[in-house]
């Protein structure tokens, strides 16, 4: 039987702040966790834009924790700072360097500091990549990804696709997720034993072809594990 004793708010406090400490290009002295009944803020702030992703990520990996609230601000030395033109063409070049992305696919727009991607795609994975590409870009304060997905498939085969997909995961428990398609949106309900499950749920429906929003509402129930 599942014990349903759950991590305190201390302790999910202290696992994420060593996994910040452990996390290489995070400066964990630079960022505050607060934690009440499993959601955690994360505030102070980051050096670059990608640090203070770096931390969220590194956040969602921490098993107890329900919710996260994204505080930190990016607040850029002097070493780092650039006009909006230079982001814009580094940018540009990140993406246009990709074999991921055909020419003119994929369009930038910088504005104090904030990175702006419009276009069309295929497939997430390709709207994903054009984000990561950019996201540790030098003067960079943040990144609005505003490129749209293509639908190439009919619901049905998008449903079916996913639940092919969650049932090959090894991370993924697919008896306890329900998938429903309404035209290209993918909704996603159940129980998962980690926010980190949670997340892996939502990538693994965003990679079916032609899907255009993903609704998640998976919850998270973690437990310390079995009793006899």
């Amino acid at each position: 039987m599942k014990s349903n004793l759950k991590k305190s708010d201390t302790d999910l406090k202290r696992d994420v702040l060593a996994e910040l400490k452990y996390e290489p290009s995070v400066k964990v002295t630079d960022i505050g966790v607060l934690v009440k009944d499993g959601t955690v803020t994360l505030n102070g702030y980051a050096t670059n834009y990608g640090e203070k992703w770096d931390a969220v990520r590194a956040t969602k990996r921490v098993a107890g924790v329900m919710a996260i609230a994204d505080d930190i601000e990016v607040k850029l030395p002097d070493s780092q700072r650039r006009s909006d033109g230079d982001i814009a063409t580094a940018a540009a070049n990140q993406i246009n360097c990709s074999t991921m992305f055909p020419a003119g696919t994929v369009s930038v727009t910088v504005r104090e500091g904030w990175i702006t991607l419009e276009g069309e795609v295929a497939w997430w994975y390709r709207k994903d990549a054009a984000e990561k590409a950019v996201l540790h870009l030098g003067g960079v304060r943040g990144v609005t990804n505003q490129i749209l997905i293509k639908p190439i498939l009919a619901p049905a085969d998008v449903e079916k696709a996913i639940k092919s997909a969650f049932e090959r995961n090894a991370l993924l428990d697919a008896f306890k997720i329900q998938v429903e398609t309404t035209g290209n949106k993918v909704i996603l309900r159940g129980k998962v034993r980690s926010y980190a499950e949670r997340e892996e749920a939502e990538r693994a429906a965003w990679a079916a072809a032609g899907v255009f929003s993903v609704d998640n509402q998976l919850k998270v129930e973690w437990y310390w594990g079995l009793a006899a």
